[in-house]
C-alpha cells in the first residue's frame, strides 16, 4: 500500500510539473507571438541610424535656435513616449531630439558594455548622423545625469547648457555615503521569457505614468505597455545598472565646466538627512559660475516630467532667454 501510495504521488508531481513546463513554454510563445503582432502594428515613430551595425532609434520634433536633447533614466521602457508631453511643449519653441540608447524603446540591442565612454560615444555618433549642428543643451533623467557630466567634461564645446531632471550625478554616492544600487543578472530574462508582459498584464500602474489628465492618450499607453514586454530589463538594462559603479569612478572627478550654465529640477519632497543633507543641498554643489545656473524644485515623482512638463517647458524657455541674454 505504501509503495502504490508513493508511486501515485510520484505521478501526480510528474504531471504537475509537466503542466507548469507545458504552461511556461505556451505562455513564452504567446509572449513571442504577441511582440510580432505588437511589432507590427506599432511601428517606430521616428528614424532609425546605424551605429556600430546597429539600428538607433531617434526622434526630432520642432525648430528654434536651441537643440535641446533629452536623455532617459535607466530601464525607461521608451524614452519617446516617456517624454511625450515634454516634448511637444518643448518643441513649441525648440527643436527636441530624444535619442533611444540601445535596449531602449524601438532600438536594437547591443554586445557591447554600457560604460560612460560607449553610451556618450554612440549619442555623439547619432547626432552627427542626424547632421544636427551644435552646442546642444543636453537634458537628463536620472541616471543619464552621468552620461551628461562626461559629455560636458570632455567635449565642453559641443554643450551649452545642462538641464537635469532629477539627474543622478557622480558625486552624489559619496555625498550621501550610499552604495549603487545593482541588479541580479537574472532579470536579462524578463523580457525574452515573457515575466515582464505577465508583470504589466497583471498591474500596469507600476510601469505607466502617473499623468496629469490627458496628458498621455490611450495609444500611447497602449504602445508603453507593448514597449514594457518587450525592453523590461533587457540585457543592456542590466548591464547599464551593474556598470554604475564603473561609471561612477571614472566620472566622480568630473564637474561641470564653471562657465557652463546648468538648470536642475528636483524633487521637493521635505526629505532631509540627520546631517541637514537633502537632495537639493546636493544640487547646490553641482551648480557653476554661470549667473544663469539655478534649481528649481517641483512637487512629483522621480519622473517629473510625467506632470510637471508644463512648467519645466516655461522654465526651460526662460533659462534660454537668460542665457542668451547674458552672452
Amino acid at each position: 500500500m505504501i509503495v502504490k501510495k508513493k508511486n501515485k504521488i510520484l505521478i501526480i508531481l510528474k504531471r504537475l510539473l509537466l503542466f507548469i513546463l507545458s504552461a511556461v513554454l505556451i505562455w513564452i510563445g504567446f509572449h513571442h507571438v504577441m511582440k510580432l503582432v505588437e511589432q507590427h502594428k506599432y511601428p517606430a515613430i521616428g528614424q532609425y541610424i546605424q551605429i556600430e551595425n546597429k539600428r538607433m532609434h531617434v526622434y526630432t520634433k520642432g525648430n528654434g535656435p536651441n537643440t535641446i536633447v533629452l536623455l532617459s533614466g535607466l530601464g525607461t521602457a521608451s524614452p519617446v513616449l516617456d517624454f511625450e508631453p515634454l516634448i511637444n511643449e518643448m518643441s513649441k519653441h525648440n527643436r527636441v531630439v530624444v535619442l533611444e540608447s540601445f535596449g531602449y524603446g524601438w532600438s536594437d540591442k547591443t554586445e557591447k558594455k554600457r560604460t560612460v565612454e560607449h553610451i556618450v560615444g554612440e549619442l555623439r555618433s547619432a547626432l552627427k548622423q542626424l547632421n544636427i549642428k551644435g552646442p546642444y543643451v543636453l537634458m537628463p533623467h536620472s541616471i543619464s545625469g552621468i552620461y551628461s557630466m562626461y559629455y560636458a567634461h570632455e567635449f565642453p564645446e559641443e554643450v551649452k547648457a545642462i538641464v537635469g531632471i532629477e539627474a543622478t550625478l557622480p558625486a552624489a554616492l559619496a555625498y550621501f555615503n550610499e552604495s549603487p544600487p545593482s541588479m541580479p543578472g537574472f532579470m536579462r530574462y524578463a523580457a525574452p521569457t515573457g515575466l515582464a508582459r505577465l508583470a504589466i498584464s497583471l498591474d500596469d500602474s507600476a510601469y505607466l505614468p502617473l499623468e496629469s489628465e490627458g496628458a498621455y492618450s490611450g495609444e500611447n499607453l497602449a504602445m508603453t505597455k507593448a514597449m514594457t514586454a518587450w525592453n523590461g530589463y533587457n540585457k543592456n538594462i542590466v548591464q547599464e545598472a551593474n556598470e554604475l559603479v564603473g561609471n561612477v569612478k571614472k566620472t566622480a572627478h568630473m564637474s561641470f565646466p564653471s562657465n557652463l550654465p546648468v538648470l536642475f529640477f528636483t524633487r521637493d519632497d521635505g526629505r532631509v538627512n540627520e546631517d541637514g543633507r537633502s537632495q537639493f543641498t546636493f544640487i547646490q554643489t553641482q551648480l557653476t559660475d554661470h549667473t544663469s545656473s539655478t534649481i528649481i524644485p517641483l512637487k512629483g515623482h522621480h519622473y517629473l516630467h510625467w506632470t510637471k512638463y508644463k512648467e519645466m517647458s516655461e522654465a526651460v524657455l526662460k533659462f534660454m532667454k537668460d542665457i542668451k541674454e547674458k552672452e
